[in-house]
């Protein structure tokens, strides 16, 4: 069972990447899905949260208050780190029951793990395969802007609150270009699938055949 990780950084295209793989036969595990299972009402998470944070940040009905923990946390990286120490390692607890079911009930499925924090998060499972979605940070920001209605400003920090596109050519085995048309990252796309199917590719971009 292949086990891929998809990152790539904010509005780089991944979760284009991500749902042409799904739809083409992958099982398809989503990491932002996950941080907010890891925070669930009476989840392991929540409760670090509370110790952590205290009952402030948890909302009347027993749910996370994310406005109330933002504020704690926003611009404070001593503050940040110590909620990523809670919420990270439980994110990767997830990922590996959510792998291993997949794993026990189709032995031969390829699981691809959309991460957008791959890099800045240190994940640790044992990839078979790291495909990492790219494009220049111009049209990130202008996506970001023109997209998402962010403003220049706001699209430049978060965008450099982020690992850059160098850091994470170096942990990649397969880049894919998204700087241009949906069209011609699809298509990149689907040969990489026809690639992982046919057991061409593996660690560190090397082919087999």
């Amino acid at each position: 069972m292949p086990l891929i990780g998809l990152t790539g950084g904010i509005a780089a295209g991944k979760s284009t990447i991500g749902r042409r793989l799904e739809a083409l036969g992958a099982t398809r595990i989503d990491a932002d899905q996950l941080a907010r299972d890891a925070v669930e009402p009476e989840s392991p998470g929540l409760a670090g949260i509370r110790e952590a944070f205290g009952a402030e940040v948890i909302a009347a009905d027993g749910t996370l208050d994310r406005p109330a923990l933002g504020q704690r946390v926003f611009g404070d990286p001593e503050q940040l780190e110590r909620l990523n120490a809670i919420v990270h390692p439980e994110v990767r607890r997830l990922a590996r029951v959510r792998v291993d079911a997949v794993t026990a009930n189709d032995p031969d499925a390829v699981v691809v793990y959309e991460i957008p924090l791959l890099v800045e998060s240190d994940a640790t499972l044992p990839w078979d395969l790291v495909v990492v979605a790219e494009a220049a940070d111009d049209v990130r920001r202008e996506r970001l802007v023109s997209i998402r209605g962010m403003t220049p400003e706001e699209a430049d920090r978060r965008l450099a609150s982020q690992a850059s596109n160098a850091e994470r050519r170096a942990v990649a085995d397969v880049v894919i270009d998204t700087g241009g048309t949906e069209a011609e990252t699809l298509a990149a796309t689907d040969a990489l699938w026809s690639d992982i199917r046919a057991g061409l590719v593996t660690r560190r971009g090397t082919t087999g055949g």
